[in-house]
């Protein structure tokens, strides 16, 4: 199944790494015109966009801290002058937060993550929509989490930033949706990428993650990038205001595999 999306206008935020880059070149491969968002490491920014080039796509690198406002409509002005506006936009950028009890937990970099994965995803989706509505088409997927339902200890700040982004999903999708366009959010699960190789390289720490996916294996982010694809496509045009698992049955309560 070859999924057609030449011209459309992707932005895809976080992008010069891990599920974000995976995204980026799915996107492009698909023959969308990218842009690549980053904060940090333009080295990495810019070798995702070569990549993208050498392939044949139109690629942009933009800078911008999705917390701050103002660099968000900083980067999207930039869109609007490059390419005329975005089609579809994907907020993939996010931090998980130092671990810690929640009563233990530092405020000040528990309200940082919030900042980021739910502040920076509003945003990018408020600069997005606008445009959308406007022009009555465009598709915007949130990156959550298996953990907008599953707890996680010692990661208060993230599990609440992906449980509000979830609910931001579909409160923007029932707005949205009479103008024509899409809100989804996509929940990977435990996934091979650099931010968690300590796990994975670990036998003892992946031998017990893995029990926890039915499936027997982790994630890669192209199965992310896949999913993301075909959500923008016309393909999943009656798609809107849910969440789509990619999790390798991580929330299918594996430990009662074996009876209850």
């Amino acid at each position: 199944m070859q999924i057609e999306l030449t011209g459309k206008r992707v932005l895809v935020t976080g992008a010069n790494s891990g599920i974000g880059a995976a995204v980026a070149r799915e996107f492009a491969s698909a023959g969308a015109r990218v842009a690549v968002n980053y904060v940090t490491h333009p080295e990495a920014a810019d070798a995702v966009v070569a990549e993208l080039q050498a392939a044949g796509a139109q690629a942009v690198a933009l800078q911008a801290d999705v917390s701050d406002k103002a660099q968000v409509e900083a980067m999207f002005a930039r869109l609007d002058t490059l390419w005329g506006g975005i089609d579809v936009l994907v907020n993939n950028a996010g931090i998980d937060g130092p671990s810690a009890p929640g009563w233990q937990a530092d405020p000040q970099k528990w309200r940082s993550v919030i900042d980021i994965n739910l502040m920076g995803a509003f945003y990018c989706a408020q600069a997005a929509l606008a445009r959308m509505v406007a022009q009555k088409s465009g598709v915007v997927l949130n990156m959550t989490s298996v953990h907008e339902i599953v707890a996680w200890s010692g990661f208060s700040a993230y599990t609440a930033s992906k449980a509000g982004l979830s609910m931001l999903t579909k409160t923007l999708a029932q707005e949205a949706g009479p103008f024509g366009v899409r809100v989804l959010s996509v929940a990977p699960g435990a996934m091979k990428t650099p931010i968690n190789a300590s796990v994975w390289n670990d036998p003892q720490g992946l031998a017990d993650l893995l029990t926890k996916i039915p499936l027997g294996r982790m994630g890669l982010p192209e199965d992310v990038a896949h999913l993301a694809v075909f959500l923008a496509s016309d393909m999943a045009s009656y798609m809107t205001g849910s969440t789509v698992f990619v999790d390798g049955g991580m929330t299918d309560y594996p430990s009662f595999m074996h009876g209850g």
